[in-house]
């Protein structure tokens, strides 16, 4: 990461104050993170907070481009138009830092993303000083050897009393900001805030603790020059909405103003987890054609579709290679590649190509194929048997022993996580990753192994129109419809449906009890839910996967989970322990339409995972649908022996060791 110092000046900025005149520009390296915690945690306009430091990455519109590896993936780039506009023609991932052992001195060394300090006010460890970092009383102290020791300090410190010898104290992160709904973040406003409003006031200001503790009400800001001193409770609650000024509609990794602004900015703290949400779409790399070569073309159709002879086509294949762009080139013969390109450029099949931009229906072809493919490098799978007691509810398990997943980053949001909307219309507002539309977005592709679980469709079916099953999916739907009117939505859309909670909450249970024993934590195990009961191709299945960055992948201790001796075993100790959770009765009772929640029987004890692992932050879940609750028993889809709980005699589970 480099970031330039406090001279750089900020382009339609309606301060100008923020930069002084002719002031030199210099750039420092302050740290480094890995290219996925640019996707997840920290991309354009989340905060970094480092050791010292604490920064805003910029926008894609300041990263270096051409140091970007491209990334082929047309599925993806088709999801990531209908998002963000047909400009898009790139996912690329983010640049590279230097290697170690390179002179800190040099250009090369400064190579990685821009970023900025943020927030632009400090505070002095000593003397408790407020004040921006760029009036001359704070400078920056850069270690080029040792980038995250670069900090401010305070120059001529003399302590809060002016009686000590002065000399360089800390100057650390004033750790207030402002953030609204529309994605803006700002400064705090001490001055306005201290003066209780607009005043001419130009005192310095000092930050102070009062009492033992470190709460809100304990912590004060005031200024010198007038005596007027606040504590900082009143930033917080119901009453911050008089106490803060209108938000100024400001994106300071865009160095830009929005006009208006129609949000209350909401003071937060820095490092929250509200601060930065983000908005990404993601695909599985899978088959789309017959042999290697269909493949190959369909993913790099735009490398070869100007090509005009096969010695052409040789020239790029060798330029490939070295680019290391697509996979399985090398076993191609340049002469059946260009008949292939002749074939195809009839412009039936290339227009079937653009207009693809469905993600899971050709990923769920893929992984139930009769006979899924066993040489194409991204995608290696092998069937095995499903276990004895669930043959009657589970018509196949698929064992990926290598899968890639290829992740875009395509906006954010502030304050409020995104909706569970497939419509990004509908979620709280997205903001932009960079100034003007983008032609590229940020990406990373992970490689990894997995289970794929499909489950028997006329059971399924046959289950969800049971009456306890479709009173729980009532009960669902008013959480659903209460939730979404509470955000001025439309209540009658995207609820996914009563398969598709049972199908989710399965695979949270399964997730927590495959983390106990394949080696991961169960932060890494990622889900995908395929769940479809209408039109002529339904579906109803469970893919558990974990992936790394390394080209290698991951190490097997899922794939081995999966076969028939471990998988039946796992999944009775899963069902067993969702029967009863330390909650209960409170989580087995719990209704929707109390809380305008989304989730039925579920909480931490027994059902939620971390948001990394879940496509839907955790909502949509209701244990009763998968087995029998102290308080519904009749809902449950798999068996009842495994929990001790009563069963209705109106009819036996689904599931019951092969009995009916």
């Amino acid at each position: 990461m480099n970031s330039p110092n406090d001279g750089e000046v900020p382009q339609e900025s309606q301060e100008p104050q923020e930069a002084k005149i002719g002031q030199r520009i210099h750039t420092y390296n302050v740290g480094s993170v890995r290219p996925s915690q640019l996707l997840w945690s920290n991309g354009p306009g989340a905060l970094i907070d480092l050791p010292n430091l604490s920064v805003i990455t910029m926008g894609t519109h300041r990263w270096p481009a051409d140091r970007c590896q491209p990334i082929e993936e047309p599925r993806l780039l088709a999801a990531v138009q209908k998002v963000l506009g047909p400009q898009v023609q790139h996912l690329r991932m983010p640049p590279a830092s230097a290697s170690e052992g390179v002179d800190p001195l040099s250009a090369e060394a400064k190579m990685g993303v821009p970023v900025r300090p943020f927030p632009r006010w400090l505070r002095c460890v000593k003397c408790g000083l407020l004040g921006e970092f760029d009036v001359g009383v704070f400078q920056i102290k850069e270690d080029r050897f040792r980038p995250e020791r670069t900090q401010f300090v305070h120059r001529g410190c003399t302590g809060s009393k002016a009686s000590h010898k002065a000399h360089d104290a800390d100057a650390v992160p004033a750790r207030f900001l402002l953030a609204c709904r529309n994605g803006h973040l700002d400064d705090f406003p001490w001055r306005w805030f201290v003066h209780r409003g607009p005043s001419e006031c130009r005192g310095t200001l000092r930050f102070f603790e009062k009492g033992a503790s470190l709460q809100t009400e304990n912590l004060w800001v005031k200024c010198d020059a007038c005596s007027a001193a606040r504590s900082l409770v009143h930033a917080f609650g119901k009453e911050a909405a008089d106490n803060l000024p209108a938000c100024r509609g400001r994106h300071p990794h865009l160095d830009h103003y929005d006009k208006n602004c129609d949000q209350a900015p909401r003071t937060i703290l820095l490092g929250a987890t509200n601060g930065w949400f983000p908005l990404t779409r993601s695909v599985l790399a899978i088959p789309q054609g017959k042999d290697p070569m269909e493949q190959i073309l369909s993913e790099g159709w735009k490398y070869f579709e100007d090509a005009e002879s096969a010695d052409e086509i040789r020239i790029t294949l060798k330029t490939l290679l070295k680019q290391g762009v697509l996979a399985g080139l090398e076993k191609l013969d340049p002469a059946s590649l260009w008949e292939a390109i002749q074939g195809r450029k009839s412009g039936a099949e290339k227009k079937a190509l653009a207009s693809e931009g469905d993600i899971k229906e050709p990923e769920w072809a893929a992984l139930t194929s009769e006979a899924p493919p066993v040489e194409w490098p991204h995608f290696l799978g092998r069937k095995t048997e499903v276990p004895a007691n669930y043959r009657d509810l589970i018509s196949g398990v698929l064992l990926l022993e290598r899968l890639r997943e290829v992740n875009a980053l395509v906006g954010f949001t502030r304050v409020e996580a995104p909706g569970e909307s497939s419509n990004p219309e509908e979620n709280a507002p997205m903001a932009e990753l960079c100034r003007g539309r983008p032609d590229w977005v940020p990406a990373t592709e992970v490689h990894g192994e997995g289970i794929f679980i499909r489950f028997n469709e006329a059971q399924v079916a046959a289950w969800e129109k049971q009456e306890p099953v479709r009173k729980r999916d009532k009960m669902l739907r008013v959480g659903h419809s209460a939730w979404r009117t509470a955000r001025k939505l439309d209540p009658d859309k995207d609820f996914p449906g009563i398969r598709y909670a049972m199908l989710h909450t399965l695979s949270h249970l399964l997730i927590r009890e495959l983390a106990l024993e394949c080696g991961y934590n169960s932060a890494s195990i990622r889900e995908r839910i395929y769940s479809k009961s209408e039109g002529p191709a339904p579906m109803a299945g469970i893919l558990l996967y974990t992936a790394a960055a390394d080209s290698d992948g991951t190490l097997g201790g899922l794939v081995e989970l999966g076969k028939p001796e471990h998988l039946g075993r796992i999944l009775e100790q899963a069902l067993s322990r969702a029967g009863i959770c330390s909650s209960d009765p409170l989580c087995s009772k719990h209704t929707a339409e109390e809380d305008r929640s989304l989730h039925l029987a579920s909480c931490h004890a027994c059902s939620l995972v971390a948001e990394t692992s879940c496509e839907k932050c955790n909502r949509y879940l209701d244990r009763a649908l998968v087995v029998a609750t102290m308080e519904e028993t009749r809902a449950t889809f798999f068996a009842c022996e495994t929990t001790g709980f009563a069963v209705h005699e109106e009819r036996a589970p689904y599931g019951s060791k092969g009995k009916r």
